[in-house]
């Protein structure tokens, strides 16, 4: 398959522009968020509310969803038991599970990488350069998240998910005997939901934060793991509809593909936080 080179390095730009635009105010929030901490005493009475919160919307929504579902919804809700908890502010918590997520995120892509029919020489160009380009971003999220947690007086959360990890690890080995067309949409459909869990998180710290400043660092990472839902899930009808010659730059392509390729990528007019992790649930002490 091949594709339109010039086309591809115009729309890996845009990407970079918008994370770019987005990291930028990022690392603004990040210097006043920790001004901000340091200001304000720990709230316990606040933070467990803040996780209790969490845990409750999670655990409503794990059996009503298709990948974490397979995996075992009841087994899920127990590991929230034995998430980590940690004695920091609830700034320091959500900063450490945001960085949890952004780590999960790097490995998943990292490893869908290796297989033949992402990374390999067969792989459709467009969505390798789209896991690579989009690996990148998650790294420099987590690292961001990180050095915040840091100038809190926390430690840095270098570990992926405590909760999704297994979660991921069941999935990934059920592509073992998969085909290379199926394998390619249990990975895309395994990269949605990891993308979603990121996007609520935010978006659902967006709320409930109480300082402008956490506002902004959640709201402009969030954009850009709500544009890697927007491409997957294109990808992802592409696929189902059995058409990948259509994951394609090449001129003409547009034309070919369904009226639905246009809101495919949008499903809600507005985000649900159905699948957001607990404030805690990636934390350390």
């Amino acid at each position: 398959m091949t594709a339109d080179t010039r086309a591809l390095a115009e729309l890996l730009e845009e990407s970079e522009d918008l994370q770019a635009d987005a990291l930028r105010p990022t690392h603004e929030a990040l210097g006043e968020l920790v001004d901000a901490g340091r200001s304000q005493p720990d709230d316990s009475a606040a933070n467990r509310a803040f996780h209790e919160a969490h845990t409750q919307a999670l655990r409503g929504s794990l059996a009503g969803t298709a990948v974490l579902g397979a995996a075992g919804g009841a087994v899920l809700v127990g590991a929230l038991a034995s998430a980590a908890s940690a004695s920091s502010s609830t700034e320091v918590q959500i900063l450490q599970t945001a960085a949890s997520i952004e780590n999960l995120a790097v490995a998943t892509y990292k490893t869908a990488l290796t297989l033949p029919y992402i990374g390999g020489a067969s792989a459709n160009p467009v969505v390798t350069k789209f896991a690579q380009v989009t690996m990148g971003q998650h790294t420099q999220h987590a690292d961001a998240f990180n050095g915040a947690a840091k100038s809190l007086g926390g430690k840095a959360q270098n570990q992926p998910d405590p909760v999704f990890v297994p979660v991921v690890n069941k999935a990934v080995a059920s592509l073992g005997a998969a085909t290379a067309a199926q394998g390619a949409l249990g990975v895309v459909g395994l990269a949605i939901e990891l993308e979603n869990i990121a996007a609520e998180t935010y978006v659902k710290d967006t709320t409930l934060a109480t300082h402008t400043t956490n506002k902004a660092l959640f709201a402009s990472i969030m954009g850009i793991e709500a544009q890697h839902v927007a491409v997957l899930l294109a990808v992802q009808a592409l696929l189902v509809a059995g058409a990948p010659q259509l994951i394609s730059l090449a001129p003409g392509t547009a034309a070919a593909l369904p009226a639905a390729a246009g809101s495919v990528g949008f499903p809600s007019a507005f985000y649900k936080t159905n699948e957001a992790a607990p404030a805690g649930q990636g934390a350390i002490t």
